[in-house]
């Protein structure tokens, strides 16, 4: 099991990485646009990628290329909430082909999508840190030879614990 430590760090396999989560911490109680990453135990769905970027990740997660129309849905209101979408889109939405690299690799987190709840938080994701390490909207964000690493030596069975702080 993958085990966010401290807001700060990520543990995989008796090794430490360092991490940044979201700008308003970590809660329980997590609402779209607060900020904050989600308390609980997620399923790692899926790995998306930058075919332009990057070569296919080396990890037991399915894996897809993203495109550039490719995007997710973050509009509670819509039918389409919390799940991938192709751009243009008339709901808000993030885009997920961006022109910093933290997109380059994306792992999809199971959160708020078995149901989905409006309004309970949308695209959290595992992805490539800034290289300031600042804090995300409410993702799980490692350098990007760590997440490459994580990555490497996790299956379809790893999950990844949020614990409250």
């Amino acid at each position: 099991m993958i085990e966010i430590t401290s807001t700060r760090s990520l543990s995989w396999r008796q090794k430490i990485y360092r991490c940044t989560t979201g700008r308003s911490g970590i809660l329980i109680n997590k609402q779209e646009g607060d900020g904050a990453t989600p308390v609980g135990m997620f399923p790692l769905l899926r790995v998306l990628y930058r075919p332009d970027r990057l070569n296919p990740p080396d990890t037991a997660l399915p894996v897809q290329p993203l495109c550039s129309n490719d995007g997710w849905c973050n509009e509670p209101a819509h039918d389409d909430y919390n799940q991938p979408v192709k751009l243009p889109h008339i709901a808000s939405h993030e885009q997920l082909w961006r022109q910093d690299s933290v997109y380059d690799m994306i792992v999809v987190i199971g959160h708020n999508n078995s149901p989905v709840i409006p309004g309970g938080g949308s695209a959290i994701f595992l992805h490539v840190a800034k290289p300031s390490f600042e804090p995300t909207a409410g993702c799980i964000a490692l350098e990007f030879t760590d997440l490459k690493e994580v990555l490497q030596t996790c299956s379809q069975n790893t999950m990844l614990q949020v614990r409250p702080l």
